[in-house]
């Protein structure tokens, strides 16, 4: 058993967004052999609740308060000292005075960091050899924002092109130290080499997964449709996720604007259901007789599981969508985004559906509504992809040998 220092930007729990779910399981898979000590932040008041819930798992635990409006005025620091905002935003005196005094009075093994802004933590070696260091970061995020900005106006395309070059520079300098870094997928690791070609021999990839016993159709579940009182001959498709990020508000928005109205003239029964917490007053707005709304709802599964087809219009997305895997795992048919199918090991058209513009959708989504027999074909293919491929411990098991105690020396030597 080894000691770990496990730095993580959000509390891991509840798993109910994309990064969420990643850095749960992997503190899970960490405790199952390890003892870690978990520094994170709660930056969300409803997940105050669950602080005792990680500390069942992780007793050694240190949580930050982060309050997001004050942390955005502190980001703006930033554009004085040429940092990315994004450091800024996660920059606590408390949570570094945690580390250090961690690192000074335990013996760790190892550090390991999810999310590149948590790296700022990680003392720079002064006096002596400090622990090695493993860095999830999960997707290029630098490249996210420079994305962003492409379909942004000025100034906040200017603001996420320079977040993007700053972070880039941060992301180099991370990953110089680190004893190896981590990608969710192939694709993410090919450009990471690329774009730092002096750590290429040091990235690894950590795929994610989905629990697909908890992720299961369950026949005794009742749809949470026909309970609201929607009319019997309603056709649900269905989005889920967190509706307070921006590439979720994009997705429906252009869901809502351009490929709902092709589908209700051929399917006028159809309702778009926006299933996630923390809609943003945009999304609000798309309400309508064919659009709901729900906020955050008890329990995602129902609205899955009784989804004609589930649908994932990501126009700014990197890595691999928890989202299509969860709906994968219900056995529902997905028609997805082109760049989110890809990044999938699955067959498209057999385990889930890829389209590339507002026209395929409707086609696709189309096609699925007219032959549900194939739709529930291709829902079945779906989940048995994910349980073939999709194992939370067969991905997170790539991380044991960086932990074992030859790895573990040579990179602290």
């Amino acid at each position: 058993m080894s000691n770990l220092l496990y730095l993580v930007h959000r509390l891991p729990y509840p798993p109910n967004k994309g990064d969420k779910v990643r850095s749960y399981h992997l503190l899970k898979h960490l405790s199952q052999q390890h003892r870690v000590f978990l520094g994170t932040f709660v930056d969300d008041r409803a997940d105050e609740a669950y602080v005792d819930t990680v500390r069942a798992i992780c007793p050694d635990l240190h949580v930050v308060r982060l309050r997001p409006h004050i942390a955005k005025l502190r980001s703006l620091a930033g554009l004085l000292t040429h940092q990315a905002l994004g450091l800024r935003y996660y920059w606590s005196v408390n949570l570094q005075a945690w580390v250090n005094q961690t690192l000074a009075n335990q013996k760790i093994d190892a550090i390991i960091v999810f999310s590149s802004v948590m790296a700022q933590y990680v003392p720079t070696a002064s006096g002596g050899a400090l622990p090695p260091m493993l860095v999830d970061f999960v997707d290029v995020d630098s490249a996210k924002w420079t994305q962003y900005a492409i379909s942004r106006k000025w100034p906040l395309s200017w603001l996420y092109r320079r977040e993007g070059e700053r972070l880039l520079a941060y992301e180099r300098t991370i990953a110089v130290r680190a004893q190896c870094s981590f990608f969710v997928t192939e694709n993410e690791t090919a450009l990471f080499r690329n774009m730092v070609p002096e750590s290429a021999s040091r990235v690894d990839v950590i795929s994610n997964g989905v629990d697909a016993d908890y992720f299961s159709p369950n026949t005794a579940s009742t749809s949470p449709f026909t309970a609201s009182g929607a009319p019997v001959d309603e056709i649900p498709l269905v989005f889920t996720g967190a509706m307070d990020y921006w590439p979720n508000i994009d997705a429906v928005t252009w869901f809502v604007q351009h490929i709902l109205p092709g589908l209700l003239r051929a399917w006028p029964q159809l309702r778009f259901y926006i299933v996630g917490r923390s809609p943003s007053p945009a999304v609000l707005g798309l309400a309508s007789n064919n659009v709901v709304v729900t906020g955050t709802v008890p329990d995602v599964r129902p609205f899955l599981q009784y989804a004609a087809v589930v649908v994932a219009p990501l126009r700014v997305a990197r890595g691999i969508q928890n989202k299509i895997l969860e709906a994968m795992a219900m056995a529902r048919p997905v028609v997805a985004s082109q760049s989110c199918v890809e990044a999938i090991d699955a067959r498209p058209g057999e385990d889930l559906v890829s389209a590339t513009d507002a026209t395929d959708f409707v086609r696709e989504i189309d096609a699925l509504l007219k032959a549900p027999a194939h739709a529930a074909a291709v829902g079945r293919s779906g989940r048995q992809r994910v349980l073939r491929s999709y194992s939370w411990g067969a991905h997170l098991g790539r991380l044991d040998k960086y932990l074992g105690d030859q790895a573990l020396a040579q990179g602290g030597a």
